[in-house]
């Protein structure tokens, strides 16, 4: 059995961005980031795309990802998960005659994962025998502070338990930044994706990541790529 697989999941379709995971990201395709940090690592035994598209296949082929087969256009609209791609591609493999012990997630719009963060994910799991490692980041504000709009257009407190609590009083909340995940395969595919317990946290810090979903957030990612990066 090897050891890894990084999986990029990579449809062609894209409402929001078009063409968003093939996109210009400060000069290079944005797919090319998570590719190239990937083989980087030097911990996985296969980096592969998962695309239905020719043209993001090409592009991913140039930077050195595998592409074995194409996906389905059965798992190629807006409503199938990322898990049912994960275990069509898993199960793609071992008809191939190829097991791997840990599965990788890495989205295809995640410039911001390094090397690091995948060695750490990995040490992770081998330490604590997990059955994922889940990516976080603190919410920067307390969503027990949060507020809600009523019927009658008036702000309030959702948790009123909480409205004059100091915010250091409060318990941190963590969310998942969505750009790294990693399974161990024997659990993901006997959960079906659908892993709840034995998850361990790999903690970054919010600055560290940034969601990317309409023009204004690609903006903002590429200003905070040059100051992470001292571009």
């Amino acid at each position: 059995m090897e050891n890894a697989i990084v999986i990029i999941p990579a449809r062609g379709g894209s409402q929001r961005i078009p063409k968003k995971n093939i996109k210009s990201f400060l000069g290079k395709p944005i797919i090319s980031y998570v590719i190239e940090t990937a083989l980087k690592s030097g911990i996985c035994d296969e980096v592969m795309v998962s695309t239905d598209s020719e043209e993001i296949a090409n592009i991913a082929k140039q930077y050195g990802a595998n592409i074995p087969f194409m996906r389905d256009a059965s798992l190629a609209d807006g409503y199938t998960t990322t898990d049912a791609v994960i275990i069509d591609t898993i199960n793609r493999y071992k008809a191939m005659g190829r097991e791997f012990k840990y599965i990788i997630c890495m989205y295809p719009t995640a410039p911001f994962v390094t090397v690091e963060h995948l060695k750490e994910a990995i040490s992770l799991m081998d330490k604590h025998q997990a059955k994922e490692v889940k990516m976080l980041a603190e919410f920067s504000f307390p969503p027990q502070r949060g507020m809600i709009i009523d019927e009658n257009g008036y702000a309030e407190y959702k948790y009123k338990e909480y409205a004059n609590t100091r915010s250091q009083d409060l318990s941190p909340i963590y969310h998942d930044v969505g750009q790294l995940y990693v399974y161990d395969t024997k659990q993901f595919l006997e959960s079906n994706g659908s892993i709840v317990d034995g998850v361990v946290p790999l903690l970054v810090e919010e600055k560290d990541v940034q969601d990317i979903d309409n023009e204004q957030d690609w903006i903002m990612a590429e200003l905070k790529y040059k100051v992470l990066n001292n571009l």
